[in-house]
């Protein structure tokens, strides 16, 4: 088994990490193998371990002095985790693990797919689970096919959106809690997943999730960090797991959520109707009704994971599929098309040229999601043009290749939260499964179901209001509208690459960039994600990433753009394989993101 853990060679990098961190990353390399014995370093890795223990004791003053920022990409990142027969990549190592577990077992990459929302459901509370939502990108080697499964849910059919609008009282304030949950889609995906395309029994793929939440796992400074930010609007059986006295948990301290581990028990011994009717949907209903929440349990019973066709364009000879509406993963791929009418080779990775031209098409794209996003069942955006070259053409030419152009922000400009995951899997038989899931902002709407440990999804926050019949506008029944860009790219009618991120609104610009490292640059999986990103995240600002050098934010700056440097841009993770003369799946890489605590892994 290889294990690539990407803090392994964080100094080497020039990533600020802090002792914990780099502890809680060097302890994972002692993962045991599922079939019985350790990870074993060579001498080189060894002497590296060692050499960087001793680094890391002397340097501790000056690794905190980051202030609490997120680590940065700066340098030349490492080497991608190499499998023979599989590969998973997560933002949590122990999700990681569980997947790895499931395909040593004997199960395929949809298995372990499900093995791993479960554990990062435990492993990372914060972002996903039971009460969350998102989309799979999968693909059947059977069939050799590609499909995309939605679990966005409906929207709930007692909502009254007028109480989010102006100047109805407390307006603002009810676009937070109770009242912005959504319906719940994962676990319906899950069993969807596992139904038509898994090979163990539903209740194994549970077995690595309840267990790290019964015995519970230490946390590591970053986890620690996002409780601390919510403790004070959790409620206080909430306090009561994720603190003690009134404090929350710090870092180097167990998290140990058991009513999770019951209500994950539950949903591996009765199915999906669990939550969806059973006991579980009861739970929630019954919370819903003290909060004032719009969700019912009639909402959870109609509730089902929808199969959608994917979109695709040819990028360069590749075929890149992503999720078709209701994601606007289409605006990705519109950003690609534009870029496919510039050679970047000459301007240079991240050069201001290429940023330029990036940032312009960008603010075109935006344009477009704008006036076109919408649910397909009512105003489907017209893919037909907008991913045709004609329209790529037509908007590569108003670019001005020295000058920004300005741009007329809404008044409600969309957010760049990180608060969601991404996942990859692969196995020996070439099948993948390309996952987001989220809550939508950090433990969702700050509501958990007492007795289960569920939180649950804030979804309804990300809808715009104003003005009324807006295409991101709520009503009852919509089908909700999300940012998410799952990727696979085929190559010879194989799938080669599998990539995405979270990241809010700055999602359909991250996965691009990746690609564009991937395909034009010739990047490998790891350096494709560790490079340095931009992002239009704000009312004619640029984010850009500390990575990108000062003297091409100067020039960006002279070419008229604003520009705001961050710390990171997403935390997203990947994979690719290669085949033999016969078409067998034979190697496999995964990266993982530095910006974030995964890991990559493959046996």
């Amino acid at each position: 088994m290889c294990v690539q853990i990407v803090l392994y060679d964080a100094y080497l990098l020039g990533l600020r990490i802090t002792p914990c961190q780099f502890f809680h990353k060097l302890c994972i390399l002692t993962i045991a193998h599922p079939n019985g014995g350790g990870y074993i370093m060579n001498r080189k890795q060894m002497i590296t371990l060692l050499l960087l223990l001793s680094i890391f004791v002397g340097a501790s003053a000056d690794a905190n002095d980051s202030q609490g920022q997120d680590p940065r990409s700066t340098n030349t990142p490492t080497q991608p985790a190499v499998g023979a027969s599989g590969m998973v990549s997560t933002a949590h190592p122990l999700a990681s693990q569980a997947g790895l577990d499931i395909l040593a077992a004997g199960g395929n990459a949809f298995d372990a797919a499900v093995a791993v929302a479960a554990a990062l459901n435990v492993a990372e509370p914060m972002m996903s689970g039971i009460g969350g939502y998102g989309v799979m990108l999968i693909y059947d080697s059977n069939k050799r096919e590609v499909r995309f499964l939605d679990s966005s849910g409906r929207i709930p059919a007692a909502l009254n959106p007028d109480v989010f609008r102006a100047p109805t009282p407390d307006y603002l304030e009810k676009r937070r809690g109770a009242k912005v949950v959504s319906t719940p889609g994962n676990v319906n995906a899950w069993e969807a997943l596992s139904k038509n395309y898994g090979k163990l029994e539903w209740r194994r793929l549970f077995e690595p999730a309840i267990k790290l939440a019964g015995e519970g796992f230490i946390i590591s400074e970053k986890t620690a960090a996002y409780i601390k930010s919510a403790f004070p609007a959790f409620p206080e059986y909430a306090k009561d797991i994720y603190g003690h006295s009134a404090e929350p948990l710090k870092a180097g301290e167990r998290l140990v959520q058991k009513d999770l581990a019951g209500s994950l028990r539950m949903i591996a011994d009765q199915g999906s109707g669990a939550v969806y009717g059973g006991k579980l949907g009861e739970a929630i209903d019954s919370t819903m009704r003290e909060t004032g929440g719009f969700l019912t349990i009639d909402d959870l019973r109609r509730n089902r994971a929808e199969w959608w066709k994917p979109i695709s364009i040819d990028y360069r000879g590749y075929k890149v599929i992503t999720a078709s509406a209701p994601t606007n993963a289409w605006n990705g791929l519109l950003r690609l098309g534009v870029m496919s009418r510039f050679d970047p080779i000459p301007l240079g990775h991240n050069s201001a040229g290429y940023l330029h031209r990036y940032a312009e098409v960008t603010k075109l794209a935006y344009g477009a999601r704008l006036k076109y996003a919408g649910d397909p069942d009512i105003s489907p955006p017209p893919l037909d043009r907008l991913l045709s070259k004609k329209y790529w053409a037509e908007n590569a030419a108003k670019i001005n290749s020295q000058r920004a152009m300005p741009f007329e922000a809404p008044k409600v400009f969309p957010g760049g939260g990180q608060n969601t995951t991404h996942f990859v899997v692969a196995d020996r038989w070439g099948n993948v499964v390309c996952a987001t899931q989220t809550l939508g902002n950090l433990f969702g709407s700050k509501v958990i179901v007492k007795g289960t440990g569920i939180w649950l999804n804030d979804s309804l926050s990300y809808s715009t209001f104003e003005p009324k019949g807006n295409p991101m506008d709520a009503f009852p029944g919509r089908r909700k509208l999300a940012g998410f860009c799952p990727v696979i790219i085929m190559r010879d009618g194989k799938p080669w690459v599998a990539i995405g991120t979270p990241g809010g609104h700055t999602i359909v610009q991250t996965v691009p960039q990746m690609i564009m490292n991937i395909i034009d640059f010739r990047m490998n999986i790891q350096h494709a994600i560790a490079a340095p990103r931009i992002s239009f995240i704000e009312p004619d600002v640029i984010s850009v990433e500390e990575g990108v050098p000062e003297t091409v934010r100067k020039e960006l700056s002279a070419m008229g753009h604003n520009i705001r440097i961050v710390p990171r841009i997403g935390n997203a993770h990947g994979l690719t394989i290669e085949y033999d003369s016969k078409g067998n799946a034979i190697r496999f890489t995964g990266g993982a993101d530095p910006r974030g605590e995964g890991a990559a892994t493959g046996n």
